[in-house]
């Protein structure tokens, strides 16, 4: 692989981040060390994980990639649990949603090979 960068996936994975980062910047101050700290970091770790793998040599991508659909669970249950706690900006949080679905699909499609 020439550039992570490259890859749709990655692309739309930073795209997410800013989007998760965005929707949390309002969600209540108590919830700055709980469910706001988790939702970033397994945001994140998407993009991270993709790009670690693409970096590495021999069969390690499928591994990291594992990794980053399993950090992109964990924000789509956090993301649920926000909204069943009608957190944030509904409006913000439905664009994170719509780019973790995508994000989820590519991921699924890349590691089932």
């Amino acid at each position: 692989m020439s550039d992570y960068r490259e890859l749709t996936v990655w692309q739309k994975s930073v795209e997410l981040v800013v989007c998760v980062y965005q929707y949390t910047r309002d969600l209540p101050k108590e919830e700055i060390y709980g469910l706001v700290s988790q939702m970033r970091r397994a945001a994140v770790s998407i993009p991270s994980n993709i790009a670690e793998g693409s970096r590495r040599r021999g069969n390690d991508l499928r591994h990291f990639l594992v990794i980053a659909y399993g950090s992109a669970s964990e924000l789509e249950t956090q993301l649920e649990v926000s909204r069943r706690l009608e957190y944030g900006e509904a409006a913000r949080r439905g664009k994170a949603e719509l780019l973790l679905g995508e994000v989820l699909r590519m991921l699924n499609k890349m590691t089932s090979k």
